[in-house]
């Protein structure tokens, strides 16, 4: 969970010497993945030293005089191994090299060829995977045998001299990436695009103009697509809107392929697209076979008046984007780097010693051989320095709140403060995030670029980075909007607990409802502590808690914990009934529904290893409510 980012900034602050001296340091130290030597009995700690004290090798064996004790015998003695270890570690950029660098470009997906010779390599595992082109689709699957069957004509457009005659009220699928190519499914037109694959060819705006009647929906066609949001994105730069009516591959195989088992064609699709013969073609036919099954599983709606629409929403939101204070953003960075600095003084002062706080492993050394602090195992790379660890020591020494602080902020810094400002759209000086919407197990939605959807709310930290977020202008404001207890609500529904579903229907305030039970007090005298734990309550049964994940969360005991969740059960019984059903119901058919039809398939409930199971367990209990709590918020933001 760690990760240490070095850069030609910072190498030199974390490591102590220059990028171009760690050829110098494995002379030193050897490595061993390399079968590098290095010299005998000299670590990396004495490494770090020799090199950043002399510099180079060269110059280490001509002061040899002035080490000292064993030290000085283990590297005179070890001289050879260490001018080897560098001619070994050295990369010699003067090779000879028989082939160009664009001899090493190749297709993907692999063809046929590439799959032969990997059966006779023995690659079984690649052999597995969907790495090959349509070619390779087994001869029973039914988009294959389409295809095969129609004996499809292909077209190449190099020059423009007309319209393409299109049918009115006709279906086309169309692909829009590395070219342009377009199929009615008996016929497959590609455009030859002089600044892409083709050696010469028309335009990508004289390809896109050429096509305007499909895309302006004046002939009542239906496009066939793989991303429509994407697509609108990449027309919109060409000033072209897309109005016709469409069907998104990727959204029919997100939820009528639940087991996502990707096709080769649509990896081939997804992946540039024209490496297949027949992409536009193949595209159709998957699309007639997604719909037939939209029927079988009994989602229609699922996909037409959710999903599809959700798209445009998506794409809208996308576009309109977010305005953030720079000026602030820039200030707080400031802000945020002195207290990082005053922090890094403080904990160096209490180590007392200077040391790279960034260095997991130059951390363990501080806080578990020198203040002699509890540690779990030691391994080969040194001691465990992660979160959980430090957190169980956070009242051991006064050097651990202050790691954990300065970790918190840095990850505010590098995520968000200093993280937003490359994402900033030099073109609109706003923020687009990308909503995924073909992600999730659960249909809930993710994003990226940056993540809008986890900036922290509960530190003070956190709360000044959402301040950020401004208002484009200064005659708006930001709303937000939330449903109130979603997915406990969804719980009272499914479990039909009737004492939820009271204190719903009545306003009143669950989580103190419930911390008056577990903890038996009456209502009025139930203390902010003690709500706040029964809301850990409330919320972990939804996910499926264990005792000891509560015990993590609250800081109590396994066994108070254990308490909390039998008395919980023992108030709502029918909740435990309905969580227990999820189970049953997954173990039986392998998956578990929303109230949609949204399926997420759950191998994991059968596996023979414990803690596999429970993850399954987990993910059954809890599917319907985060699922149809996805759904239902989707259906709003349409």
């Amino acid at each position: 969970t760690d990760h240490d980012v070095y850069s030609i900034e910072n190498f030199k602050e974390k490591m102590g010497i220059n990028p171009i001296q760690i050829i110098d340091l494995k002379a030193c130290m050897g490595d061993s993945s390399d079968n590098i030597p290095g010299i005998p009995g000299v670590g990396e700690k004495t490494a770090l030293t020799l090199v950043s004290t002399y510099g180079s090798i060269e110059n280490l064996y001509e002061h040899t005089d002035e080490l000292k004790g064993k030290l000085k015998e283990k590297v005179e003695a070890g001289k050879d191994s260490a001018f080897m270890s560098k001619m070994l570690a050295t990369i010699d950029v003067h090779a000879k090299i028989p082939f160009e660098f664009d001899d090493l470009k190749f297709s993907f997906p692999f063809n046929k060829n590439a799959r032969k010779l990997f059966s006779e390599l023995e690659f079984n595992t690649f052999l597995k995977k969907d790495i090959f082109t349509s070619e390779q689709i087994s001869t029973n699957d039914t988009v294959s045998e389409n295809i095969v069957k129609h004996k499809i004509k292909c077209e190449i457009i190099k020059e423009i001299t007309s319209h393409v005659n299109f049918k009115s009220n006709a279906e086309y699928a169309i692909i829009v990436n590395d070219g342009i190519a377009f199929s009615d499914g008996e016929t497959e037109f590609l455009f030859s695009i002089k600044e892409n694959f083709f050696d010469s060819g028309v335009t990508f705006d004289d390809a896109l103009l050429s096509l305007s009647p499909l895309f302006s929906g004046e002939l009542n066609t239906t496009l066939i697509v793989y991303g429509k949001k994407q697509l609108l994105k990449t027309l919109s730069t060409f000033g072209i809107e897309l109005k016709a009516r469409c069907q998104d591959v990727s959204l029919l195989k997100y939820v009528v392929d639940y087991t996502q088992k990707e096709l080769d064609v649509l990896g081939a699709i997804e992946h540039g697209g024209f490496d297949i013969e027949t992409p536009a073609t193949s595209l159709f036919a998957l699309c007639k076979k997604y719909e037939t099954m939209l029927d079988d599983e009994k989602i229609r709606r699922l996909y037409y008046e959710i999903e599809l629409p959700l798209c445009d929403v998506l794409y809208d939101m996308e576009r309109a984007g977010f305005k953030l204070d720079v000026k602030s953003l820039d200030l707080a960075s400031q802000n945020y780097h002195e207290k990082l600095n005053e922090l890094q003084e403080q904990i160096r002062a209490l180590a007392g010693c200077d040391f790279n706080i960034n260095s997991p492993k130059q951390l363990g050394e501080i806080l578990f051989e020198r203040l002699g602090l509890k540690h779990g195992k030691k391994t080969k790379t040194g001691y465990s320095t992660g979160a959980e660890i430090l957190e169980e020591l956070e009242d051991s020494h006064p050097i651990i709140p202050l790691i954990l602080k300065y970790r918190q902020l840095q990850k505010l810094v590098s995520t968000y403060v200093d993280g937003f400002k490359p994402l900033i759209d030099r073109n609109t000086g706003l923020i687009h995030t990308v909503f995924n919407q073909a992600v999730t197990s659960t249909g809930r939605l993710s994003s990226k670029e940056p993540n809008l959807q986890n900036i922290p709310v509960r530190e003070e930290e956190g709360r000044e980075i959402r301040k950020f977020f401004i208002p484009r202008s200064s005659d708006r404001v930001l709303i937000g909007a939330d449903y109130s207890q979603i997915e406990l609500r969804l719980l009272a529904h499914y479990a039909n607990c009737l004492p939820l579903i009271a204190a719903f229907n009545e306003e009143k305030d669950v989580h103190s409802i419930t911390a008056s039970q577990v903890f038996n007090v009456a209502l009025e005298n139930v203390t902010s502590e003690q709500r706040r734990s029964a809301k850990a309550v409330n919320f972990g049964i939804i996910y499926g808690i264990s005792e000891y994940g509560l015990a993590k969360n609250l800081k109590i005991a396994p066994k108070t914990a254990a308490e909390y969740i039998r008395k919980y059960f023992e108030m709502y019984p029918s909740v435990k009934e309905y969580m227990d059903k999820n189970v049953a119901y997954a173990k039986q058919n392998g998956y578990i529904c929303t109230d949609f039809g949204r399926k997420r398939v759950i191998p994991e409930i059968k596996s023979a290893n414990y803690n596999v199971r429970s993850f399954g367990e987990r993910a059954a209990m809890n599917m319907p409510l985060q699922g149809t709590a996805a759904d239902i918020i989707k259906i709003a933001m349409i």
